[in-house]
C-alpha cells in the first residue's frame, strides 16, 4: 500500500507538471514563439492554449506594445569641430514576432547601436548654432534611417527624440557671451532708435506749432484788414451819405442861411480853440473878418452842391 501510494503521488506530480507545461495562457498584446523539436512552429496570440508535451516549447515572449528605448549619452562631432554630447529616447514597435525572434538576436541592442551611429552622421553634416533649431528635421532622418534598417527585423520605428544636447563648458560661456552682446546691441539699437523717433516727433511737434502760429497771425492780419476795409467802407458811406443830405438840405427853403449859420458857428468854435495851445501859426491878415470867411466858405459850397432832386 505504501510503495503504490507512492507511484500514485510522483505520477499526479508528473500530470501536473505536463499540464503546466503545456497549457499556456497569452496575456493581451503579447505573442510566443513555439518551437517544435527545436523548428519555428507557431505564434501564440492573446489567449489560452495547449501545446504538446515535451514536443512544443515556448522559445520568445514578444510584447505587441509600443516601447521607449533609452539611447545612451555620446558624444558627437558637428561640422564646425565642436563636441557635443546628445542623448535620446527612440520609440518602436514589434509588428512581426517571427522576424522579431529569428531576423535578429538581439534587435533592441542592434536599434540603439544603429541610432547612436545615425545620429552622429546627422549631427555632423550641420554647425553647432543649428543643432538647436534643427532638432526635428534630425529626428525624422534617424527614423528614415532606423525604420529601413529595421523592416527586415520585424520592428517599426516610430519616432526619435533628442532629450539633451550639451556642448562643452567653453562652448558655453561663448554663446553666453555672444547672446549677451546680441542683447546688449539690440538695446542699444532700441534706445537709439527711440531717441530718434522723439527727436523727429519733437521736430514735428515744432513745425506744426509754428505752422499753426503762422495761419493764426495769417487769419488775424486778415480778418484786421477785413475789419479796417469795412470800417473805411463804413465810414465813407456814412459820409457820403451826410454830404448827400446835406446837399440836399441846401436845396429846400432856409437851407442856405442854416448853412451859413453853421459854418460860422464851426469857426468861431475852431478860432476859439486856437487861442488855448501854444502854437506857433501863420494866420491870414483877415482871420478875424467872420463875414469874409463864411462868404469864401459858401462860394465854395456852392460851387460843388449837389443839383437840386428834379435835376438829378
Amino acid at each position: 500500500m505504501t510503495g503504490g501510494l507512492i507511484v500514485l503521488v510522483v505520477l499526479a506530480i508528473f500530470v501536473l507538471v505536463t499540464i503546466a507545461k503545456t497549457a499556456v495562457v497569452v496575456p493581451q498584446q503579447s505573442a510566443y514563439i513555439v518551437e517544435r523539436l527545436g523548428r519555428y512552429h507557431g505564434t501564440l496570440g492573446a489567449g489560452f492554449h495547449v501545446l504538446l508535451p515535451f514536443v512544443d516549447t515556448i522559445r520568445y515572449r514578444h510584447s505587441l506594445k509600443e516601447s521607449a528605448v533609452d539611447i545612451p549619452a555620446q558624444v558627437c562631432i558637428t561640422r564646425d569641430n565642436v563636441q557635443v554630447g546628445v542623448d535620446g529616447v527612440l520609440y518602436l514597435k514589434v509588428l512581426n514576432p517571427e522576424r522579431a525572434s529569428y531576423g535578429i538576436s538581439d534587435y533592441l541592442f542592434a536599434i540603439s547601436q544603429l541610432a547612436q551611429t545615425t545620429l552622429r552622421s546627422e549631427i555632423g553634416k550641420i554647425d553647432l548654432d543649428r543643432t538647436f533649431e534643427e532638432r526635428t528635421n534630425i529626428n525624422m532622418s534617424v527614423v528614415s534611417e532606423l525604420d529601413k534598417a529595421s523592416e527586415p527585423w520585424g520592428i517599426k520605428v516610430l519616432r526619435y527624440e533628442i532629450k539633451n544636447i550639451t556642448p562643452p563648458q567653453d562652448v558655453l560661456a561663448a554663446m553666453e557671451k555672444q547672446m549677451r552682446a546680441e542683447r546688449e546691441k539690440r538695446a542699444v539699437i532700441l534706445t537709439s532708435e527711440g531717441a530718434r523717433d522723439a527727436a523727429v516727433n519733437t521736430a514735428d511737434g515744432a513745425k506744426q506749432e509754428v505752422i499753426k502760429a503762422s495761419e493764426a497771425r495769417k487769419q488775424q492780419q486778415i480778418n484786421e484788414a477785413e475789419g479796417e476795409a469795412a470800417a473805411i467802407l463804413a465810414v465813407a458811406t456814412a459820409t457820403a451819405e451826410g454830404l448827400r443830405r446835406v446837399a440836399d438840405a441846401l436845396q429846400v427853403t432856409g437851407g442856405t442861411e442854416a448853412m451859413q449859420l453853421r459854418v460860422a458857428e464851426q469857426y468861431i468854435s475852431q478860432f476859439g480853440e486856437l487861442a488855448k495851445k501854444g502854437n506857433t501859426l501863420i494866420l491870414p491878415a483877415n482871420v478875424g473878418d467872420v463875414a469874409s470867411m463864411i462868404a469864401t466858405a459858401m462860394q465854395i459850397v456852392g460851387r460843388n452842391a449837389l443839383p437840386p432832386p428834379s435835376a438829378r
